[in-house]
């Protein structure tokens, strides 16, 4: 069982920057000019959500993305 949330980092042509986001994290993405500060503004919005969360409520998915590559091997 996997421990954290996956987390996704992407080049996006249209603009022209990096992407990452948490798939199993509903809208919780960031975006930054580099693969690294995409990740460390992705953990920052990943530790916002959770927080906002916890404070309304809110259903808190356990880490369940695998991407397919993980399944094939």
């Amino acid at each position: 069982m996997m421990k954290d949330y996956h987390i996704n980092i992407f080049y996006s042509e249209d603009d022209e920057g990096y992407i990452a986001d948490i798939p199993d994290l509903k809208a919780c993405s960031a975006f930054a000019e580099t693969p690294a500060q995409a990740l460390a503004e992705v953990l920052v919005a990943k530790e916002s959500w959770l927080a906002a969360a916890k404070a309304n409520g809110k259903h808190i998915p356990p880490p369940m993305y695998r991407p397919v590559i993980y399944e094939i091997t």
